[in-house]
């Protein structure tokens, strides 16, 4: 609306900060009984694994040995507002020349999938490489069967670079593994 020939000024609106409904947080060792649930839940590790059983020996030892690794960060997905355990999401293989990582992510929790959570955690993970490690790429391997999961990559910015075709051997058929990855464009 125009008023003594001057334009009507507009209200300055601040962006808002989009809300995140999961926050990536340290594993503790209370987690442990759950990781060890969902890494022996068949259904669970088929979308990114062959199934095989671990036993609790090898998982405490895997626990253990996290605190040491310099070449993998790993992150607890924890729901926001209650600090419920949902998911872990990592960073593996780091190189600091070539300043790139594999991502990978489980939502363990079979309710919490399908709801954007494993979107968000992607998210929030490639800010912490980008930001904190300063890595250049992340980058990750997807099952092409896992249609959930290649949205939500490309919604969280992934895109599609090659597929190794009937490169895993899951359930009993070969299946075909896309690689998709993300660059720090800055």
């Amino acid at each position: 609306m125009r008023t003594h020939g001057h334009a009507k000024p507009r209200s300055r609106v601040k962006p808002r900060k989009p809300v995140t409904r999961v926050e990536l947080a340290p594993l503790l060792k209370r987690d442990g009984p759950t990781l060890f649930r969902w890494i022996n839940d068949r259904d669970t590790v088929l979308f990114n694994a062959p199934y095989r059983p671990v036993h609790a020996t090898q998982h405490d030892a895997w626990l253990a040995s996290l605190a040491d690794r310099r070449d993998a960060v790993i992150f607890a997905i924890r729901l926001a507002r209650s600090g419920r355990l949902i998911g872990t999401c990592q960073l593996l293989s780091i190189d600091r020349v070539h300043r790139s990582a594999e991502l990978q992510i489980r939502i363990g929790e079979e309710k919490s999938r399908g709801l954007g959570y494993g979107t968000e955690a992607v998210r929030l993970l490639v800010d912490f490489a980008f930001r904190d490690l300063n890595l250049h790429r992340v980058w990750l391997q997807v099952f092409a069967t896992n249609e959930r999961a290649l949205r939500a990559y490309e919604r969280a910015g992934f895109a599609r670079e090659a597929v190794r075709r009937e490169d895993a051997y899951i359930d009993g058929e070969f299946v075909d593994v896309i690689v998709m990855g993300r660059l720090n464009r800055g």
